[in-house]
C-alpha cells in the first residue's frame, strides 16, 4: 500500500480539485436551470441566470433559457446540459473525492470526463466567437450580439473550462500510460522469473 500524498503537495491535482468544487455550484445554479421545472425553482435561484445574461448577454445560457429568443435553436446545447447533469456533475463529486484521497483509480474517469468536456466546450466557444459584436444595426434588427467587453467576460469565463480539461486530458493520459507501463513491466518480470 502506497502512502497518500497530501493534495497541497500535488499542484495539478489541487487545481483539478478546486476546479471541480467551483464547477458544482455553477452547474447547479446556472447551467442546469434549463432542465429545471420553473415552478419548483425558487425565485432567487431563477434570478441568477437572468442577472448573468443581463451582464454578459451569453448567447448560450440566454438562448437555452428563452432569455434571448426562441430556445428551439439551442436543443444541441440543452443536450450538452443533460450530459453535464447526468455525467459531469457526478464526476465533479467523484473526481474531487478521488483527488482528495490521492486515488489513482480515478484517473480513467477523469480522462473520460476531460476528453468529453473538451469536445462539448469547443462548439460553445465557436458560438461565442461567431456571435456578432453589437452595433446599431444588430440592435435595430434585434440580432443577439455582444459588446467587446461582454465577449471578454464570456471568454474569460468559458476558456478556463476548456483549458483545464485539455490539460487534464493530457495529464491523465500520461498518468494512465505510466501505470500501464509499470503493470506490464511487473507482469513481464513475473513471467521471466
Amino acid at each position: 500500500m502506497r502512502a497518500t500524498t497530501p493534495i497541497t503537495s500535488r499542484p495539478l491535482d489541487l487545481v483539478y480539485f478546486t476546479f471541480f468544487l467551483v464547477h458544482i455550484p455553477a452547474t447547479l445554479l446556472i447551467d442546469l436551470q434549463a432542465l429545471y421545472c420553473p415552478s419548483f425553482t425558487p425565485d432567487f435561484i431563477r434570478a441568477l441566470p437572468r442577472f448573468y445574461v443581463q451582464m454578459s448577454n451569453d448567447p448560450l445560457i440566454g438562448g437555452v433559457l428563452d432569455l434571448l429568443g426562441d430556445s428551439k435553436h439551442f436543443i444541441w446545447f440543452k443536450t450538452f446540459l443533460v450530459i453535464e447533469a447526468l455525467f459531469q456533475l457526478p464526476v465533479f463529486v467523484l473526481g474531487a473525492r478521488g483527488l482528495w484521497r490521492d486515488s489513482r483509480s480515478i484517473y480513467v474517469l477523469l480522462l473520460i470526463y476531460a476528453a468529453s468536456t473538451v469536445t462539448t466546450i469547443l462548439p460553445c466557444l465557436s458560438v461565442l466567437m461567431s456571435t456578432p459584436i453589437t452595433t446599431a444595426q444588430t440592435i435595430t434588427d434585434n440580432v443577439v450580439s455582444v459588446t467587446t467587453f461582454q465577449r471578454l467576460i464570456l471568454l474569460s469565463s468559458y476558456i478556463p473550462f476548456f483549458i483545464i480539461p485539455v490539460i487534464m486530458t493530457v495529464d491523465m493520459a500520461f498518468r494512465i500510460l505510466k501505470l500501464t507501463t509499470i503493470g506490464i513491466d511487473a507482469t513481464d518480470g513475473k513471467k521471466s522469473s
